[in-house]
This record gives structure tokens, sequence and C-alpha cells, in this order.
């Protein structure tokens, strides 16, 4: 019985306990944890080296991180030359070829990257000499052999030409522009001929500019003593020679005095990449920058962001809202960007300008404060694992001017911001009413709704205004313009003549091969577009007066509408020798640029409703490029004479059903060829 009885009241003693908890609300939060980072103890090496050596003896392993702080260089007409430094670094030494360095890494299981102004180097401390040993050999007595510097400059024109149809990166090349201007070192663009320009005396040139000690922070992290790393810094690094390095100060753009909208047309695209983005005046020293880090993790830092939960969760515009608030030396940034679908950009732009002016009218509450911080303390903590982090932490605190107990601190501090701090920062750095919303998309689809938002400028893909100026001399209208380029082309007398057509053009596709074959009959009238890979055919479409039959995997189906007045421009030949008789409507929308060279733009609307825009050479008459919503864009790069009429021979197509560019050239063009049946199938 009295065992019972103990039971009993040691049950009804958990009970008191249980209902003495109030379950409805969230335990109180526990002082912050004190974050124990090793002290960086430091020293500098007679030539101006300044280290730091952060003691942790919890795995057999070192790392070296080196930063150079020189100030950002405006590159000019050879923009691109920084990228190419850490490659070039990498590619050889006096003693060294790059294969014998990469094989010796390996031989260690280390790692060794360079950048223009940081380097990075680590492996088990029992290697740490052989490391040294190599990473001195890069840094001290690079080769840069040419036959590096031109595989880097292919690669990277590669890149760029690429990027011209990335719309994410059209969209950070144009915000970019126009936050900080092209002849500010964060607003400058790279393209195919500053990088061209580029050569090897340009890379020592800036090697011996700007790789020196006395600008130069060394973080060395991991199972190492200071005694030991004095040491092996002082037989690695003492020869290296002290110089002095040009300083530049770059003017703090302002934001813009009321919001402007950027836009960049692209006609193949399905979705507007959206960035509303200004400038900030925000340094990482500031006390307001780790509050702010709260704000903009409340805003958009993640899934639990407003941004995301009301774009994506509540509206469905997009796959994620996102949005960052950057602290830089020179000039910090805010960005809220989204990639949303075409039909709902000026909504999804009405919605990103409301959760900015909700933010900025107090609205932030206690729980989503206790969210963001408990996030952003998470982050903190596995940042830690990386011995990388503690070597960066050590050198933010000198090149960034932070308290030297700032990173110690991290988690105290982010416990102490409170909601009527970020209340009031709120209408401080988020400025709805001094923005740019830069949209990268088929701006013909939203380019009237979006003029609510401000003043609407056209840019080009690689961050220029776009300028359009008017055409003076009145002789030259749409219809002349047209007839010019029948003229270059070979004249209309000949055109007509031409009843079938055959031509085989080759791509490469993802590394693949693939063939693209066209036969075209106007007597039947019948089109017959084939595209192979190998012998394999992928899809064909033959194109009727009256429909399009599409053949894909097997399966037949017939085009939509708006699809078929798209394709039954190919049973024309030569779409421009039917303009007039065909009741197309022609409008001569002034003179811009098509890759440098001047243009005449001339927008074609069919009676189907099929709409399109054509650019002939103003100097040539030859059309340059085209483009439409549903066909995407067609750029002609070279034109090649057949039997008197000149026709493409080099085009690049970017259509919103292909993932990539495709650059196509002419193997084969017949004027006039005798078609077989089994061609016109």
């Amino acid at each position: 019985m009295k065992t019972i009885r103990y039971i009993f009241i040691f049950i009804v003693s958990i009970g008191s306990a249980y209902a003495q908890v109030d379950r409805t609300k969230y335990p109180e939060a526990g002082p912050a944890p004190q974050i124990n980072i090793g002290d960086a103890e430091t020293f500098t090496l007679d030539n101006g080296l300044k280290v730091f050596v952060v003691e942790n003896h919890k795995l057999p392993r070192v790392n070296f991180s080196l930063v150079l702080d020189r100030d950002p260089l405006l590159e000019g007409d050879k923009a691109g030359l920084t990228g190419l430094v850490g490659g070039m670094m990498m590619g050889g030494t006096a003693t060294r070829s790059k294969d014998q360095l990469d094989e010796e890494i390996d031989m260690i299981g280390g790692s060794i990257s360079f950048g223009s102004a940081s380097a990075n180097a680590s492996s088990l401390t029992k290697y740490q000499d052989k490391l040294l040993t190599l990473f001195a050999d890069i840094l001290l007595n690079p080769s840069f052999p040419q036959s590096e510097l031109d595989k880097l400059k292919k690669q990277t024109i590669s890149g760029i030409a690429s990027a011209k149809d990335d719309p994410n990166a059209i969209s950070s090349i144009v915000s970019s522009a126009v936050l900080y201007g092209k002849d500010h070192p964060y607003g400058e663009v790279e393209t195919e001929k500053t990088v061209s320009n580029i050569s090897v005396d340009d890379i020592k040139a800036y090697y011996d500019a700007y790789f020196k000690p006395n600008i130069g922070y060394l973080a060395i992290v991991g199972d190492i003593t200071k005694k030991e790393a004095e040491l092996l810094v002082k037989k690695y690094f003492s020869t290296w020679e002290k110089g002095d390095v040009s300083k530049k100060e770059w003017p703090a753009p302002s934001a813009p005095e009321k919001t402007t909208v950027v836009l960049v047309n692209r006609p193949s695209s399905v979705q507007s990449v959206m960035n509303v983005t200004y400038p900030v005046e925000l340094k990482h020293n500031n006390p307001d920058a780790l509050p702010l880090q709260v704000l903009n993790n409340i805003l958009g830092g993640g899934s639990a962001g407003r941004l995301f939960q009301n774009l994506r969760e509540d509206k469905g515009y997009t796959y994620g809202a996102y949005s960052s608030l950057s602290p830089n030396k020179i000039v910090g940034s805010f960005s809220a960007n989204a990639s949303v679908r075409t039909e709902v950009t000026d909504s999804a732009a009405y919605q990103f300008f409301q959760e900015l002016k909700k933010l900025d009218q107090g609205s932030i509450t206690e729980e989503e404060l206790t969210s963001s911080k408990a996030i952003l303390s998470g982050d903190f903590g596995r940042s830690l694992e990386q011995p990388a982090t503690i070597a960066r932490f050590a050198i933010n605190t000198e090149l960034q001017e932070l308290p030297a107990d700032y990173y110690k601190n991290y988690l105290k501090s982010l416990d102490g911001v409170t909601v009527d701090q970020l209340n009031a920062l709120a209408p401080k750095y988020i400025k709805p009413d001094n923005a740019y919303l830069v949209i990268v998309g088929n701006t013909d689809a939203f380019a009237d709704q979006i003029q609510q938002f401000g003043e609407v400028k056209y840019y080009t893909n690689t961050g220029d205004a776009e300028v359009k100026t008017e055409v003076q001399d009145a002789s030259i209208t749409a219809e002349k313009v047209i007839a010019n380029y029948l003229e270059a082309i070979g004249g209309t007398e000949k055109l007509a003549a031409v009843k079938t057509l055959k031509s085989i053009q080759e791509a490469e596709i993802q590394g693949m091969s693939i063939t693209v074959e066209l036969a075209i009959d106007k007597t039947q009238p019948v089109a017959v577009q084939t595209m192979k890979m190998g012998e394999q055919v992928m899809s064909k479409i033959v194109v009727h007066p009256d429909k399009a039959l599409i053949t894909a995997q097997g399966q037949e189906q017939e085009a939509p509408a708006e699809m078929f007045n798209a394709l039954k421009q190919l049973l024309e030949i030569f779409p421009e020798l039917n303009y007039e008789t065909g009741n197309v409507n022609l409008e001569l929308d002034g003179m811009v640029k098509v890759n440098d060279e001047d243009a005449y733009k001339v927008n074609v609307s069919h009676p189907d409703g099929n709409k399109r825009v054509n650019y002939y050479s103003v100097s040539s008459g030859l059309k340059l490029k085209t483009e439409s919503a549903a066909e995407g864009e067609a750029e002609i790069n070279e034109y090649k004479e057949y039997d008197g009429i000149k026709l493409p021979s080099i085009s690049t197509v970017k259509n919103p059903n292909v993932p990539v560019p495709l650059k196509l050239i002419t193997v084969e063009q017949l004027i006039n060829p005798a078609l077989t049946a089994e061609e016109l199938k």
C-alpha cells in the first residue's frame, strides 16, 4: 500500500508540475551562448606581410588564406583581366609546368587556388612544408604561359556568349550597370572584345603592380602553433619583395530620386527575371549592419521570408523570391528578386513594392524576430565547422575595421536586436520609392502595364542604354527599308524566280551534334523541317497552307494556331517579297544598335495577328536580326552568296523550346533543286 501511495504522490506531483507550464507560449530564450573562437595571434614580416595564426588542434590539418587589400580597378578596354589572373597564376612556374603542379598537389591530398587578390592552400599538417613549397613557388615565380592565356580567354569568351542569352546573367549585368555606371569598377562589363585585348604582358603588369606583401594578410588556421607558423612564413615568404601600390578612391553612387523601370527585351523568355535594387550607404563596421541582417532575413532571407511567402506560397507567381542587403567598403546594395511567369510580371512587381512599403510601416513582429535570429545563429554556428571561416574572420576583422571581439560576441549582439530597433531601421534602408526595377523578359507582353511603377528605360543585354534614334531622312520608310533589303540579297526578280529551296545546317547542343534540314516547294506549297541527331530523326515539322504537323518521339500532332501562324512563314522562302500583297502592316521604329551596327527597326504585323520585329543594317541593307514571341530570336552572323542570292550562312537562334542558343552553320544551300516526294513527305 505504501508503494502504491508513493506512486500516486509521484504521479500527482508530475501532473501538478505539468499544469504549471503554459504550452501556448514559447519558452523564454536562454542567454546567447559564448562562441569559443580561437584568438588570432599576429606578427608581421619585415616586408610588411601581416600574419594571423589561429590554433585549432582538433584535426591534423592546416589552412593558409592570403588576401591582398587593393582598391577596386577599372579595367576599361581590357575588362575581364582580373578574372584571368587566378587561372594564369596556376598555369605553371619557372620550374614546374601546370601538369607538374597539379600532380604534386594531388600527391599530398592538398588544394591550392588563386584569384586576382586572394589565394588559399590547405593540406594535412604533416605535408605543410611541401604545401608551402608549392604555394610559394606559384606566388613568387609564376610563368604566365601564353598557351594557358589562350585557353582561359577562349573559355571566358564562350562564357560571355552564353551569358548574353542567360536572363539571370543579363539581369546581373544590367543591374550593376544602372547601380554604379559602366565607368565604375562594380558596373563595367567584360565583352568578347575586351577579353580578346588582354595579353600576357597585361597579366604580368597586374602581377607586378598588386602582388605585394605590404598589402597582404595571411591567415593560418589549424593544427599549428604560432612559433611553427613564424618559422614557416619566414622560410617561404621573407624573400617576397614589397613595393608601392597605387590607391584609388571611387565615388559612392546614390539611389534614384524616384523609382525607375529598366527593361531588357528577350522575346524568347517565358519568365520575367525581376530585380528591385538600389545602392545603400552601408559598410561592414556600421552598427546597423548586424540588425539589417536580421531585417533582410525577415523580408527575403529564405523560404520563411515575407517575399517567398507572398509571391510563392500565396500567389504562386514564382518558385522563390529573395532579398539581400549587402555592406561594402565603397557602397552597399539592396536587392529583391524573383523569376516570375510573364503574364504576372506587373502583378509580381506590385507585390514586391507592397512588401517593401509594409516593412517601412512598423510591421515586424516578435515572432518574426525570434525566427530570424534562430536562422542566423544556426548559419553562424555551422559556418564555424570550416577552418577557412576562422581565417576569414581574422582577415575581415582587420580589413573591415571591425571590433576585435566582433565574431566572439556575434551571437550576443544578435540576441540583443529588438523589434523596435528593426522597425526604426526599416524606413532608413528600405526605399521602395527610390529603386531600380530591372526586368529581363518578353517586354512586349507587359511594357504597358509596367509603366505604373515609374519611367521606363530600355537597356541591351550588355548593360548599355538602348538608344533609339529617330530617322531624320523623310525618304526612309519601312517599305523603303524592305525594298533595300530585297535588293541587297539579290533583287526581286531573282528572288521571285526561286520556287524551291533546300538547306542543311549543323549545330551543337550540349556537346551533341545536330543537323537541321529544310526543304521548301512553293508550287505545292509545302515546307518540311527535320531535326536529326546522327541518322536519328528527333523531330519533323510539315507545313501546309492550312495547318502544320509536328512529329516528335513518334507522336504526331497539329500545331496550335499561334505556332502555325509563325511556322507558315516558311512557305514563303523570302517573306518580305509578299509583305505588300499580304496586307502586312509595317512600322519604322527608328534606328538602334545591333552588335554595334546601326540598324533600322521595323515592326511587322500580319493580318492573322502574328507579330515580329526585324532589324536591317543601315549600311548594307541586310537583315541582322529577327525576333518574335513565338519563335524567339535569330541573329544572322554571316551571309554567303548562292547562285547570285545572299542567304544566311551562320546564324544564332534563341528559341523558347531550346535550353541554349544554337549556332547554325550552313553546310549545303541549293536554289531551285528538284525535290523528291520523299523529301517533302
